[in-house]
């Protein structure tokens, strides 16, 4: 018996096509992966380029409000948010929240709306100590309202302080982030190898937005202990201070690459040795970068930093997961790859198989499609 329609409604500051990152792919793989399972999927979002208020993408169609500021990187809107919220939340059977967005919980909070509701845990509120201290109360009560709060992992289940609150940690459960593999491209784009002056060679690879937390500069300094180029893709609010650090240091191995396309990231991921995720702070709460190599058959460099990074990066199986903020082992475990081809390969192919039981678009897909119906009753 076919199951019927499922209408979602989901919520966060910011979409594509605005500036990519990893919170909004988690949201695209979400919204694309529940699709054969009959959920029909809204994304409300804010931007400074509102026009037009309506886009269809391929994984849902996409409602845009106008941002009028964004500090602290909390995007808010006007009067014609919370009414262009309103009808859209009681034309959905769930509304799903996407956290950390203080806006959504005013929004929620103040609409009066009983169509059931989730939220996805992306990351504690880490930087902003002070807002956060000020945010907390507000938070909590956003959360306890949920009929159910997902973890995207169990260590980020276990080590969240807010996700262990008494009236939050009832309501937790846990479904990984992942990827539909038929979303992405099936041949990469290696034209940005001749770019990048990348031959015959192994190299190691860094993709993601240039922020605070990912650790690049322990990456730099690792770097000059490792005979390989380390390319660097992506852009961000880093890029210049990388850049002077680059010359700072001396280091004439990196290739920053700049920001690149999904075709040749693709083609970047697939032939470089390993990727290294060097993020340092509880902000990198899953890294979604690590599924796409996983995906397409990469052993993997991270740290221990009590996130999901450490669940999708099995160390020791899939590659190597090493102390936060240390360049020396940062490069221990590059060179260890660097050295060892057949290593790299053996991991390599362990995290396919991890991707496939555990990250899929299928997994994903089913389970959320399980819960909405779940909280939906039906």
């Amino acid at each position: 018996m076919t199951s019927p329609s499922l209408r979602v409604l989901h919520v966060y500051r910011t979409y594509f096509p605005d500036p990519p990152g990893g919170l909004q792919e988690a949201i695209r793989q979400i919204c694309g992966a529940t699709q054969p399972f009959y959920i029909e999927n809204t994304i409300f979002t804010l931007s400074t380029v509102s026009e037009p208020s309506a886009l269809q993408r391929p994984e849902a169609r996409v409602v845009r409000c106008h941002s009028w500021m964004a500090p602290a990187s909390c995007d808010i809107g006007g009067v014609g948010a919370f009414m262009r919220f309103r009808e859209l939340a009681k034309a959905a059977d769930v509304v799903h929240y996407h956290f950390p967005w203080p806006f959504a919980d005013v929004m929620h909070l103040s609409n009066g709306c009983s169509t059931p509701s989730v939220l996805t845990y992306h990351s504690d509120v880490v930087r902003q100590r002070f807002l956060g201290a000020l945010y907390r109360p507000l938070m909590m009560r956003m959360l306890s309202s949920m009929s159910a709060v997902v973890a995207t992992s169990p260590a980020y289940a276990r080590t969240s302080e807010t996700l262990s609150a008494p009236d939050v940690q009832k309501l937790v459960r846990v479904i990984p982030l992942g990827i539909d593999e038929r979303s992405y491209p099936s041949d990469g784009d290696e034209h940005v190898l001749r770019r990048l002056s990348i031959r015959d060679e192994p190299y190691f690879l860094f993709i993601g937005v240039l922020r605070y937390y990912k650790g690049l500069h322990f990456l730099l300094e690792a770097a000059l202990r490792v005979g390989a180029k380390v390319v660097i893709a992506g852009s961000g609010p880093e890029d210049a201070a990388l850049r002077a650090l680059v010359e700072t240091l001396g280091v004439r191995n990196v290739v920053l690459a700049g920001q690149v396309s999904v075709e040749e990231k693709v083609a970047l991921l697939r032939y470089c040795r390993a990727l290294v995720l060097p993020s340092h702070l509880r902000s990198e709460a899953f890294g979604m970068v690590l599924v796409e190599a996983a995906m397409l058959g990469v052993p993997m460099i991270s740290c221990e930093i009590g996130t999901g990074t450490t669940f999708v990066n099995a160390d020791g199986e899939t590659g190597f997961v090493v102390e936060r903020a240390k360049p020396a082992a940062l490069a221990d475990a590059m060179n260890r790859l660097l050295a060892d081809e057949a290593l790299a390969v053996r991991m390599g192919l362990a995290a396919r198989e991890r991707y496939e039981r555990l990250f899929s678009g299928e997994a994903l897909g089913r389970e959320y499609a399980a819960l909405y119906r779940e909280v939906a009753g039906c």
